[in-house]
């Protein structure tokens, strides 16, 4: 079992940086890949970033490519979501997610274990 918390959310003007964390109980961290995801209000829950268990690999959504940056510290059981050059567009609820395996994925579903989430809101 793995319990995630997030944190580092807030009110951020465009143009602005925030860096979200997600803490994860357990031994066994370092094997889990780890993905960030968020849902705005009124849309589907999306995918944002993910790493592998290694931090090998990467993921992104084409539109936080080069403004975000997901990193893991597997020594403190976190992973973060770096977040640069922030649009109104980037307003929602992030969601750190871990799977049960060490290699990275895109899909909801292939995740096992999510935090409550974590309000990030981008003012113009």
């Amino acid at each position: 079992q793995v319990q995630l918390v997030e944190s580092g959310g807030g009110l951020m003007q465009a143009g602005g940086s925030l860096r979200l964390s997600c803490a994860a109980s357990g031994r066994t961290f370092r094997n889990y890949a780890m993905c960030w995801f968020r849902q705005a209000p009124g849309k589907e829950r999306e995918f944002v970033a993910s790493i592998s268990a290694s931090a090998g690999n990467t993921y992104y959504e084409d539109s936080v490519k080069g403004r975000f940056t997901i990193s893991r510290d597997n020594a403190k059981n976190t992973v973060y979501l770096q977040m640069n050059s922030l649009k109104p567009e980037d307003t929602a609820v992030y969601y750190c997610a871990a799977r049960s395996s060490a290699y990275a994925h895109t899909a909801e579903y292939s995740f096992d274990y999510w935090g409550q989430g974590t309000q990030v809101t981008v003012s113009s």
